[in-house]
C-alpha cells in the first residue's frame, strides 16, 4: 500500500517520525513490505522541521508517481500557511483517487483550503480548534477528539495522536495483531478510542498560575476520594464558595465540579492501565465511591466500561486479559 504524507514547512518532526515508525514497524511484523511510504513536499530540497531536524523529501509533490492508497498531511507550528493553487489542486486530485485522506494536527487547515471538509466532521490540536471552525465552518470541528473518521477521511489531533491515527489504519489494514505489537514495540497503548478526549485534567493542573488555584488543583488530584465539594475547596482556597466558583470557572474553563469528576476519571483510567486492582477498588480509590458509579461515569465520559477500557489500554506488561469483574 502506497502512503503520501504531505510535510508543509516548520513541520512537528514527532508526527511525522511517528507515522513512519508505525508503518516500518508493520512493515517489520509482516515481514514484508506492505507499506511504502514517501515523504512529498513543495519541493525536494531539505526541509528543517520546528525541532532543527532536517528532512529530505523523497520527492516534490508533482513528481509523485502513480496513485497512492493513503494520503496524509502533516501539521506545522501553529497554522500552516496557506499552500499555492498547484498544490491545493494536486491534493484535491490525489485524495479523490486514494482510499483514504486525512492529516494530523493543524494539518486539517491544509485539508480546509482544499476543500475536504465540507460535510465531514474533522478533528484538530485543540488551541487551534475553534479557528479551524471559524475558518471552514462547512466541516463539524470536534475540537477534543484524539482523531475522527468520517468516510474517507480521518483527521488527528496534536503530534503524539498521529501514532494513534497510524495505529487505527494498521490494525484496519492488518489486524488488531499487528497493530498490538507495534503499539508495544513502540511502548504504547494500542490506541485511544477517537472519541477520547485530547484534553489531559492532569495536564490541565499545570495551567493556572493563580497559587490558590494551583494548590486545589493539586489537591483534587492527591486526595481524589477526600470531600472536594466546592465548599471544602474554596476553604483550600481562602475564598469563599461564590467568589471560588466564579474566579476557578474563569480561569481553569469548568467549574469546579467538572474539574473533579474529570480527574477522577483521570485517575481511574490510571489505576485501570497500570494496576490489576479490583474494579471497585479502583471506585474507591479514585473517589466514586462505587463500582456502579465509576460505571456509569465511564460510559458518560469516555464511552466504555471502565472493563472495557482496561482491556483496551492495560499496559504491555500488564499479562493475561483481566477477567475481574465490575460488579454492576
Amino acid at each position: 500500500m502506497r502512503i503520501v504524507i504531505f510535510v508543509p514547512a516548520d513541520v512537528h518532526s514527532l508526527e511525522l517520525a511517528g507515522l513512519m515508525d508505525v508503518f516500518a514497524e508493520a512493515n517489520a511484523r509482516a515481514g514484508k513490505m506492505v507499506y511504502e511510504v514517501a515523504i512529498v513536499a513543495e519541493d525536494d530540497r531539505t526541509i528543517r522541521c520546528a525541532s532543527g531536524l532536517r528532512v529530505l523529501p523523497d520527492c516534490a509533490f508533482d513528481a509523485y508517481p502513480g496513485d497512492p492508497d493513503t494520503v496524509l498531511v502533516a501539521g506545522s507550528v501553529g497554522v500552516p500557511k496557506r499552500p499555492g493553487g498547484q498544490i491545493i489542486d494536486w491534493l484535491v486530485d490525489i485524495a479523490g483517487r486514494a482510499r483514504r485522506y486525512g492529516s494530523v494536527c493543524t494539518g486539517a487547515f491544509v485539508l480546509g483550503e482544499a476543500g475536504l471538509l465540507k460535510g465531514r466532521r474533522v478533528t484538530t490540536h485543540w488551541q487551534y480548534a475553534t479557528l479551524l471552525a471559524e475558518r471552514f465552518p462547512e466541516g463539524r470541528v470536534e475540537g477534543d477528539r484524539v482523531f475522527v473518521r468520517d468516510g474517507a477521511m480521518i483527521t488527528s489531533a496534536g503530534s503524539s495522536a498521529a501514532i494513534d491515527l497510524g495505529l487505527s489504519l494498521v490494525e484496519e489494514d492488518l489486524g488488531r495483531e499487528v497493530a498490538l505489537y507495534v503499539a508495544r514495540r513502540l511502548v504504547v497503548f494500542l490506541k485511544r478510542p477517537g472519541d477520547q478526549s485530547q484534553f489531559s485534567v492532569h495536564l490541565a493542573a499545570q495551567a493556572s498560575d493563580r497559587s490558590r488555584l494551583h494548590s486545589v488543583q493539586q489537591f483534587v488530584l492527591n486526595h481524589p476520594a477526600a470531600d472536594l465539594s466546592v465548599t471544602a475547596l474554596a476553604k483550600i482556597a481562602a475564598m469563599s464558595p461564590r467568589n471560588f466558583t466564579r474566579v476557578f470557572s474563569q480561569e481553569i474553563g469548568i467549574s469546579p465540579s467538572e474539574y473533579v469528576d474529570l480527574t477522577r476519571i483521570d485517575v481511574a483510567r490510571f489505576l485501570l492501565e497500570g494496576s490489576r486492582l479490583p474494579i471497585a477498588s479502583i471506585a474507591e480509590r479514585s473517589g466514586f465511591g462505587s463500582a456502579r458509579a465509576l460505571r456509569r461515569a465511564f460510559v458518560a465520559h469516555v464511552g466504555v466500561t471502565p472493563s472495557d477500557y482496561r482491556d483496551r489500554f492495560r499496559t504491555s506488561g500488564d499479562g493475561a486479559r483481566s477477567s475481574l469483574s465490575e460488579n454492576g
